[in-house]
């Protein structure tokens, strides 16, 4: 799977997250957020040599359970994880070097 560029509605549960296989990026944010607009193009970057990793854009906000469920304060947040289990975090991204070492540890 490739980087989305669209923050999708849809609100998955925590239980759905959980069972999630293999390594995977929830990136917790909105499209009108300049801080999630800046970090596309180092999240673009870091995937471009990740093409198996899935990549799920989750719109936050209120009302919205799921960031809560992770404790998402900041936009953007990236979550990664390995089979549904949270192994490292990414808030507001200052470099691409910091998605790359996050990335390291879910990569295959």
């Amino acid at each position: 799977m490739s980087m989305q560029f669209t923050y999708k509605p849809v609100d998955l549960d925590h239980e759905q997250v959980k069972s999630l296989k293999g390594p995977t990026i929830l990136e917790f944010g909105t499209q009108w957020c300049g801080f999630c607009q800046a970090a596309q193009p180092k999240l673009e970057t870091a995937l471009a040599q990740h093409g198996d990793i899935r990549h799920i854009k989750v719109e936050d906000g209120r009302g919205r359970r799921l960031g809560r469920a992770f404790r998402v304060k900041l936009w953007p947040t990236l979550v990664f994880l390995e089979d549904g289990e949270e192994v490292a975090r990414v808030v507001r991204p200052g470099s691409t070097d910091s998605i790359k070492d996050a990335l390291q540890r879910i990569a295959a």
